[in-house]
C-alpha cells in the first residue's frame, strides 16, 4: 500500500512501486521527492516511511527490505542507497539468488534533521541519531552519534556538528 500525502512533492519521474506482499510505504507531509528516485518494496517484508519535510534527491534508491525508518527534516543527496537486506549466500550447491535472505539487523532507522551526502549507501542495521551528517561516498553500517560528522569508508567520525 502507498500512502502519499497531498502536501508531498513526488516528480513525475520517480518510481514508487507498489508491494505485492503487503509493505507500507508511507510519504508524510511536504516530502519532496525528486527525479529518478526509486523506492522498492523488495528483500523483506518491512515498511518505509519517509517524515514530514524531508527531501530524497535524484537517483537515490531505497529498498524496503527489513525496513527503512526517515525522519523529520531529513535531507539525502543524489544517487544514494538504502538497502536494509542482506543475500544470504553461504551454500555452495544453491545459486545466491536461490538462497532468500539473512536474518533481519534491524532495518534502517534515520531519526530527525540528518544529512546524507551524494553516493552515500546505508545498510541493514544502520541507525543514524539525531542531527548527524555522513559525507560524500561514505558506507554506513551500524549506529551513528547524534550531530557527529563522518565520512569514509569505513565510516570514521571527523566531527561534530556547532564545533
Amino acid at each position: 500500500m502507498i500512502s502519499i500525502s497531498k502536501s508531498a512533492q513526488v516528480s513525475r519521474l520517480a518510481d514508487i512501486e507498489d508491494s505485492k506482499f503487503g509493505t507500507s510505504i508511507l510519504i508524510e507531509d511536504r516530502v519532496y521527492i525528486d527525479s529518478f528516485v526509486r523506492i522498492r518494496p523488495v528483500g523483506g517484508r518491512g515498511d518505509v516511511r519517509i517524515g514530514k519535510d524531508s527531501f530524497i534527491n535524484a537517483g537515490t534508491v531505497i529498498f524496503s527490505g527489513n525496513g527503512v525508518d526517515i525522519g523529520q527534516w531529513v535531507l539525502i543527496a543524489p544517487n544514494c542507497t538504502l538497502a536494509p537486506t542482506n543475500h544470504a549466500y553461504a551454500s555452495r550447491e544453491r545459486t545466491i539468488r536461490h538462497q532468500g535472505f539473512l536474518p533481519s539487523k534491524g532495518g534502517i532507522v534515520i531519526e530527525d534533521d540528518c544529512w546524507i551526502g551524494a553516493n552515500c549507501t546505508v545498510l541493514d542495521g544502520s541507525l543514524l541519531r539525531k542531527g548527524c551528517v555522513i559525507g560524500a561516498g561514505s558506507l554506513v553500517r551500524g549506529e551513528v552519534e547524534a550531530y557527529s560528522v563522518n565520512s569514509g569508508n569505513p565510516l570514521r567520525k571527523t566531527g561534530m556538528r556547532g564545533d
